[in-house]
């Protein structure tokens, strides 16, 4: 099944953990840790406290907005995206607006994962996320599998499966930050 299909298919709680796992692989361009997302990750395994969400989503901006200048850097238009992942991540992950949020994240994702790429992909990013990944740099195309693996284990566990949603992010997260710092070398 294509990305766009798992999307289109997602309940609420898996696609606020698709927008969530594609933010979190590119928050160290806004200098953001391992630790940054943790308390947004812990409220979408709490039915209890969905409304929880939006008061740790504007505490996660804060953090976010005073550790910027200390982001990994990786071009601007890389960061102005993640950017924008975070600014229209909606206040409520139960709202309808969590579905475009969560296709938004994954077609920037994306986009970051191809800016960021050493070997240059710069071919359009939505053939991929219909299942058409010839010609694909290994760097976008790891983030594709990563993006299906996180809506496909949450589709047959549901919040049983956002402990490997987590893990699946927190390594894409660490690939993404060596390439980040290998790019930083190579302009030194």
């Amino acid at each position: 099944m294509s990305l766009v299909e798992l999307i289109a298919q997602a309940d609420e709680r898996a696609l606020a953990a698709s927008g969530l796992a594609c933010l979190d692989r590119c928050v160290p361009l806004l200098g953001g840790d391992d630790e940054t997302l943790r308390p947004l990750w812990g409220n979408l395994a709490d039915d209890s406290d969905a409304a929880g969400w939006g008061e740790l989503l504007e505490q996660t901006r804060g953090k976010l907005e005073s550790c910027q200048d200390e982001g990994e850097g990786g071009g601007d238009e890389a960061v102005v995206l993640v950017r924008r992942m975070l600014a229209a991540a909606p206040a409520d992950r139960r709202a309808a607006e969590v579905r475009t949020w969560a296709d938004a994240c994954s077609v920037a994702s994306l986009q970051i994962h191809r800016l960021l790429d050493p070997a240059a992909d710069s071919g359009p990013v939505d053939p991929g996320r219909e299942g058409r990944t010839a010609g694909m740099s290994p760097l976008v195309a790891a983030e594709l599998r990563r993006q299906v693996i996180v809506l496909e284990v949450l589709a047959g566990h549901g919040a049983g499966g956002l402990r490997r949603a987590l893990e699946v992010s927190t390594e894409g997260r660490r690939v993404l930050r060596a390439v980040v710092s290998r790019r930083a070398r190579g302009r030194s």
